[in-house]
């Protein structure tokens, strides 16, 4: 039985349980603001030890400045997390991005990461937000997975969001 459960700045370590590889078939690209596929079939692997340590610094970052993490546990084992960042963002300051969302290769489509999603989502209503910000890696089934719980393409851009993950489709989730 998974258990999901909010984490704390303590449980930063457990991130190296997280087995982030897939099988990529297909990429999106935004253009013109329309998506567009591309067949592009490779083995993405797991995080070495200089990603993990990036992850792992911007959970930190997260949650000392107020952001909210939760994992999805299968007894003490990380299988899953998403991280709520701190920092509202768009025109109206309404807007909270989810910062990082994975849920490792062996536990996928298993309803984790929507049960993460909602929580990160009732969190970020309770705070005041409108709306969700995601920046979703390129793949397939990041951007259906996002697609797929209600999230479009923005149509406001966040600029600072974006020189950071420029291949990255960015999408907004409307809340209430």
């Amino acid at each position: 039985m998974i258990s999901i459960a909010e984490m704390n700045l303590e449980d930063s370590y457990r991130i190296r349980d997280i087995d982030r590889s897939e099988t990529i078939e297909l990429i999106y690209k935004c253009v013109d603001g329309e998506i567009q596929e591309t067949k592009m079939p490779h083995e993405c692997p797991n995080w070495n030890e200089e990603h993990y340590q990036e992850i792992i610094r911007r959970f930190d970052y997260e949650l000392s400045n107020g952001g909210t993490a939760y994992g999805a546990y299968d007894g003490d084992k990380l299988v899953g997390f998403g991280v709520l960042a701190h920092k509202f963002r768009g025109k109206d300051k309404s807007q909270l991005q989810i910062d990082l969302m994975y849920v490792s290769r062996n536990y996928r489509r298993q309803g984790i990461g929507s049960r993460i999603f909602y929580e990160l989502s009732q969190v970020a209503i309770e705070k005041g937000a409108t709306q969700l910000y995601i920046s979703a890696t390129e793949t397939e089934s990041a951007v259906k997975f996002y697609s797929s719980r209600g999230s479009a393409l923005t149509s406001e851009l966040d600029e600072e969001l974006f020189r950071k993950e420029p291949n990255d489709i960015h999408m907004t989730k409307d809340l209430l």
